[in-house]
């Protein structure tokens, strides 16, 4: 088969590049390569599945900006679908008088990357959210969630194939080469074709 892109592995990262180029690209032949019998094999579906809220990046860095807007795509994306997900939020707790700086060094950190309800609380609101849990101070992000990325992988692939898009599976790419002749430029810029073979 002939395809004008091709997306070597069926992981989240994969599944979503794929689905964002033909969407962009509906002209185009795309189809997704991957090794295994199924997307998401390996650590897209092995994960701790946590949607994170974007507290620990250097702010202004593009880190934090994804991690924010990500965040919240992820539970928009999440709702569009039907994908279940918890947003369960968490605490950062300082258990000692010296780690309580640090905590509120984080806390200015999260305020700078516009990570939404952060707030400090001390420990009779820490023993009130989790019981189990003590500390002198801790840092509650809300925000914070966990879902399961398989599903969204999975989600991600079924866009792909709706909009036109090819996942073939049990498809090990073995070998990658330059064609040594290639056509014309096309007008996506596409002017050098590639030839991708598998072990079959």
């Amino acid at each position: 088969s002939s395809f004008d892109v091709a997306v070597v592995g069926a992981g989240i990262v994969g599944l979503a590049a794929a689905r964002e180029l033909i969407q962009r690209h509906p002209s185009l032949a795309f189809a997704v390569l991957e090794k295994e019998q199924e997307p998401a094999h390996h650590q897209s579906g092995h994960n701790s599945g946590v949607i994170h809220s974007g507290i620990y990046y250097t702010p202004g860095s593009l880190k934090a900006k994804l991690c924010v807007q990500g965040a919240a795509l992820c539970y928009k994306y999440c709702d569009q679908k039907g994908i279940p997900y918890k947003q369960c939020g968490k605490l950062i707790v300082a258990v000692e008088h010296d780690e309580i700086p640090r905590l509120k060094a984080l806390y200015e950190r999260g305020l700078q990357n516009n990570v939404p309800g952060l707030k400090l609380i001390g420990a009779k609101e820490i023993q009130e959210k989790e019981p189990f849990c003590r500390g002198l101070m801790a840092l509650d992000s809300p925000y914070t969630g966990i879902v399961d990325y398989k599903q969204v992988a999975q989600s991600y692939a079924r866009d792909f194939q709706e909009a036109g898009g090819t996942i073939l599976t049990d498809f090990e790419v073995t070998n990658m080469e330059m064609a040594k002749e290639s056509s014309p430029e096309s007008e996506d810029g596409l002017k050098y074709p590639v030839i991708v073979r598998n072990k079959k």
